[in-house]
Order: structure tokens, then sequence, then C-alpha cells
């Protein structure tokens, strides 16, 4: 049998990305296949993988090139579905992103559909398993980043938990995650732990304040407003990620995959607040 090999496109915001890509490469291990990860920059990601992570041996990930967009990015209206022709040309098994659900859901065998293929995917979600540790080996942010959760980090109490509230244009997260809900189970946490601290990440700097006001200097939160249309908004998201990571305990928003991933990259426990 031939080796294989998997074009992989990751999409979406950057917890997506995280999330696909080690899928990709927990996938292309176990059959044993070529791993090629296009980076292409988007609405969704609005920076270089290197703006952001630092290049690894064992991650074989690059930035789109003007070939990549004629012949790898994603079939859309914005290029006029033109990669699709040469797609189907060029590869045996090809699964774009509003495949990947379908095709979980009726229980697809990847590992038999890369196996000895020459495999092209774009995708923005897990598919097949992987212990949680592979983010750990796959992705370390940069230097700069890292300095920053440091920053936060030295503000720890012994007990500091995080708070990840999504708004803006989540209506999931808006209509099931409420942040009455949020703050009551801050209040429950300073009753068990006085010395409760809470590092909260946010899109919304209503939220910020009303976080203040009500818990004054227990808060520490970025000063910056999150934003996803530059490097620095980018990078902004990452030390929230990781500042998350190290917390005691999450407390995430619904219909957001930020928190988890902050959970899964750092091994910390995950409630999701919800209404139902």
């Amino acid at each position: 049998m031939k080796r294989g090999s998997l074009t992989f496109v990751p999409s979406g915001g950057l917890a997506n990305r995280m999330r696909a890509i080690a899928s990709a490469y927990a996938l292309t291990q176990r059959v044993g296949s070529s791993l090629d990860i296009v980076w292409f920059q988007d609405w969704g990601m609005q920076a270089a993988f290197t703006d952001i992570f630092q290049l690894t041996v064992q991650l074989p990930i690059r930035e789109a090139t003007l070939r990549d967009k004629l012949l790898y990015d994603r079939a859309r209206r914005k290029n006029l579905y033109l990669t699709k022709l040469p797609q189907l040309l060029l590869f045996d098994h090809r699964i774009k992103e509003q495949m990947v659900t379908p095709l979980k859901r009726q229980g697809l065998d990847f590992e038999a559909w890369a196996h000895g293929h020459r495999c092209y995917m774009s995708c923005y979600q897990v598919f097949g398993s992987f212990p949680d540790s592979l983010y750990g080996e796959l992705f370390r942010p940069v230097k700069e980043v890292m300095q920053k959760v440091d920053g936060f980090r030295g503000q720890f109490s012994a007990h500091t938990i995080g708070l990840h509230i999504r708004r803006t244009d989540n209506v999931e997260s808006i209509a099931k995650s409420p942040t009455q809900l949020f703050i009551d189970k801050v209040k429950e946490e300073i009753e068990s732990h006085q010395d409760t601290r809470l590092f909260l990440a946010t899109d919304d700097e209503g939220v910020k304040k009303e976080f203040r006001q009500q818990f004054g200097q227990r808060v520490i939160t970025p000063a910056a407003t999150a934003t996803r249309s530059n490097v620095e908004g980018i990078r902004g998201g990452l030390v929230d990620m990781y500042t998350l990571a190290a917390t005691q305990k999450i407390y995430g928003s619904a219909g957001s995959s930020f928190s988890p991933m902050a959970a899964s990259v750092g091994g910390t426990e995950l409630e999701i607040i919800c209404t139902s």
C-alpha cells in the first residue's frame, strides 16, 4: 500500500483551528500519512501562524501562497468555488468543512478514508480522538504572549478561578449564559474561599465594568478591548486562553469552543454556565 498524504486547511477562529489541527495530526500519525497544513488568513484569523505560535519540527505548517489560494483554499462564494475542480483532480478523497459533522454522525471511519490515499480536508472541529496533552506538544505560544500570561499569573491568589463570558456575535452564549449566572458563581466561590480572585476573559467591555463594580480588586482582566481584526487582538485572545488554562477552575459560556480549549490546554476543570 502506498503512503497516503493529507493536505489540511484549518478554518475558523483560534480554538477551532487548534482542535482541527490536533485532530489532523493525530489522524496522520495513526495511519502513517504525510501531513501538509496550509494556514490561510481570513476574517476569523487575521494573523499568521508565526505571529502567535512558534514553529516546531513536529508540526508541518506553512502560510498560504498565491498557488495555495488557487488550489487549496476552501471552495466558497468568495472565490466563486473555483478551487473545487483542481481539488477533485488532485486528490482521491476530499472533505470540506460543512461535511465533517454529518460524516461524524454517519460514523465515517476517518482512518480508512485517509489510509493510503491522497486526501484534502478543510475543518474547524475535532474528529477522531487524541489526548489533551497533544495541544501542549503542538502549540507553543510566542514569547510575547507567554510574558503577558506570566504577568497575569503573578496576580493570582491561592484560589483563582477563570471566567469566559462570550458576547458580541455569539447568540447562544448571550441567550443561554447570562451574566448574572456568572456573578452568582463568583459569589459562591467567595463564600467558600475568601481569597478568591477571578480572571475574566470577555469580548464585552460592559461585562468588565459590571464585574469591577461587583468584585473590585478581585478582578483580573486585560485592559485592551477584545478583537479578532489584527495580530495584537489574536495574541490577546491567546493570552486569555493560556491564562484561563492556569486557573483552578474555568466557568465558560454555552456555544463557545474557547473555554473548552483552555480547559484542554491546562488540564483544568470546566463548568459551562447555562440556563438549561
